[in-house]
């Protein structure tokens, strides 16, 4: 994602829809039992576009114990709060 990391923390809480989580320096994760993700974020060279920088992170997310359903649900709504620009 071009994004920095502070700004993706911003926009994590409605992304997750306001799940409780914790952070420990590249790794967020969901304080639910039940519905227990991982978030994994690396930060990887900017993207440089002439005088144009734009910080990246590598963005990897794991679920457990979503099935196909609650899987496309919870991604689908993570990417439309990280939508910008008309998508």
């Amino acid at each position: 994602m071009t994004i920095s990391r502070d700004a993706f923390l911003r926009g994590l809480p409605a992304a997750v829809d306001h799940a409780a989580f914790r952070v420990e320096d590249g790794e967020i994760g969901s304080l639910d039992p039940r519905r227990p993700w991982r978030i994994v974020l690396e930060p990887l060279a900017d993207l440089r576009l002439g005088m144009i920088v734009l910080p990246r992170q590598r963005v990897r997310i794991f679920l457990t114990g979503y099935d196909g359903d609650a899987t496309r649900r919870f991604l689908e709504r993570f990417e439309l709060y990280y939508r910008r620009a008309g998508g």
